[in-house]
């Protein structure tokens, strides 16, 4: 009978959700994006589509710029959702029964926007025939999984965890050798990661008092979540799922060291988690002031044992994992393409004006990038940590990302999903929206770039589209404000409901 109720409960979740208009456009959003994906603008030259491509006479420079307008028509499409969303529709639906529905299509669609994922397949290709991915790039195996992964990374170390490169063996043996459907089940490990993300962040917020409705919009209903954990398929979902779960363990009293080993498991799939472990034991109980030198002194012991929990676990998983450290001579490997990180945007400016020909400036600002950038989160640490751990946590999460030698959105994933739990005066996340509207834009772009001239003017036409609609039609800073005042409002009337009128719909704002 329990059965029963779930299965009705569920089927009236997706009732709900469906019926609501914004749901309907980010699923189409996401079908033109994996639409898009299935053309030369975006497939692998060893994909076994290119020979049904070729017999359509797609193949060629058309299918390319077509490729290109469709992703950047469906994350347009997908972006016009989540602001729609803003309004507080979401407030009766549940946010994993949207997020479900929109990466449907994405669960047999090639990896989105990015081929890592046909990269920790090869690696995990390289464990099954006995070669260690810290050793050498996957074109000690040559085969059908090296052709797959992109070819900057064929000759490189993997700079990834040791759990992380095994789950991709795990993968990689379940796809019976397929690289095809390795690319698909690889998917499998990043929906459980961003199932734990959604269904415990709201857990979160009302646990602190953060605003439910704000961390749901802003974290749960991201666009970046669906087209980078779920449609990339990045490894960081993976991290990030155990992350979130260990925050939420931390909130509980006394579960800190538990935390601790779920966070030191993240770490073994992808190391920046290690660095939430610093503040689990005082997440649920800041300390005012260092001049409680008591209650200080207690929260930094237990931040210490915390951590060491967290790296002793890490250790033993790379012990266990059979690969060793070698993960410490590959840290370099993500900085060796062009991105658009602080670091390497600056460094290659100057390395064009004063040594063209040279990389000394490019390697000496990145290096110069990431000392300042340890230096900032180091402060951020002592200055915040006690007392406002998290936005600690999420700024130090977002410096790392930033000072890092390469930088990609998936990487602000890291810190932008704990930002809307960090207790502000602002109601409106507008710089993060910006950056989020920024790294979509980005990648469009990115893509179009490597489909030749026709795609990146058709990518940049549809862009100033899309940017003219967000700006004029959902009239961004008003509406977004305006919306949250009511959101305001509506909180309030639960405790001190209104005589009369309870003010307007949300769902009549512009």
């Amino acid at each position: 009978m329990s059965m029963t109720r779930q299965v009705s409960g569920f089927r009236a979740s997706v009732s709900a959700a469906w019926a609501e208009f914004p749901v309907k456009i980010g699923l189409l959003g996401t079908v033109i994006i994996a639409v898009g994906s299935l053309t030369p603008a975006y497939l692998p030259q060893a994909s076994p589509i290119w020979p049904m491509l070729r017999s359509l006479h797609l193949a060629g420079e058309f299918g390319r710029v077509a490729g290109t307008v469709l992703t950047v028509s469906g994350i347009f499409l997908l972006v016009d959702a989540w602001f729609r969303l803003r309004h507080g529709v979401y407030a009766r639906l549940k946010p994993l029964v949207i997020i479900g529905l929109w990466s449907l299509p994405f669960l047999v669609s090639p990896p989105i926007l990015s081929h890592d994922a046909y990269s920790y397949d090869a690696q995990g290709w390289m464990i099954h025939n006995g070669q260690n991915p810290y050793d050498g790039g996957p074109s000690l195996v040559p085969g059908l999984f090296t052709d797959y992964a992109p070819w900057q990374w064929r000759y490189t170390l993997a700079p990834y965890g040791p759990l992380g490169l095994q789950i991709a063996h795990l993968v990689v043996d379940l796809s019976g050798g397929h690289p095809w459907l390795a690319a698909l089940l690889i998917r499998i490990p990043a929906l459980i990661g961003v199932a734990c993300i959604v269904i415990l962040l709201p857990k979160i917020a009302r646990r602190i008092g953060a605003d439910e409705r704000q961390v749901i919009w802003f974290a749960c209903l991201n666009p970046l979540l669906v087209i980078d954990y779920v449609g990339g398929a990045h490894n960081d979902a993976w991290m990030m799922g155990l992350v979130v779960f260990g925050l939420w363990l931390a909130l509980k009293p006394g579960w800190w060291p538990v935390a601790a080993l779920a966070i030191g498991v993240g770490a073994a799939i992808k190391q920046p988690a290690i660095l939430g472990a610093v503040f689990l034991p005082i997440l649920a109980h800041p300390v005012p002031s260092w001049r409680e030198v008591k209650k200080s002194m207690g929260a930094i012991g237990k931040a210490a044992i915390s951590l060491g929990i967290a790296a002793g676990v890490f250790v033993l998983i790379s012990i266990a994992c059979g690969l060793g450290f070698g993960w410490i001579n590959a840290l370099g490997v993500p900085g060796t393409i062009p991105s658009v990180s602080p670091s390497y945007a600056v460094g290659y400016l100057l390395q064009l004006i004063f040594d063209p020909g040279g990389s000394s400036w490019l390697m000496g600002t990145m290096r110069v990038v990431l000392v300042l950038g340890v230096a900032l989160m180091l402060y951020l640490i002592v200055r915040y940590g006690l007392k406002a751990p998290w936005k600690a946590l999420s700024w130090s999460w977002i410096t790392v990302a930033m000072s890092a030698s390469a930088l990609h959105s998936w990487y602000l994933l890291w810190g932008g999903l704990i930002l809307p739990l960090v207790p502000t005066k602002r109601k409106v996340p507008w710089p993060a929206i910006g950056i989020v509207i920024f790294m979509l834009g980005y990648a469009a772009l990115n893509m179009g770039n490597r489909n030749g001239v026709w795609a990146v003017l058709a990518a940049a036409v549809c862009m100033v589209a899309w940017l003219s609609h967000i700006a004029v039609y959902h009239r961004v800073w008003p509406g977004l404000r305006q919306s949250w005042v009511v959101h305001r409002q509506d909180r309030e009337s639960d405790t001190h409901p209104p005589a009369a009128s309870s003010g307007p719909n949300p769902k009549e704002l512009p």
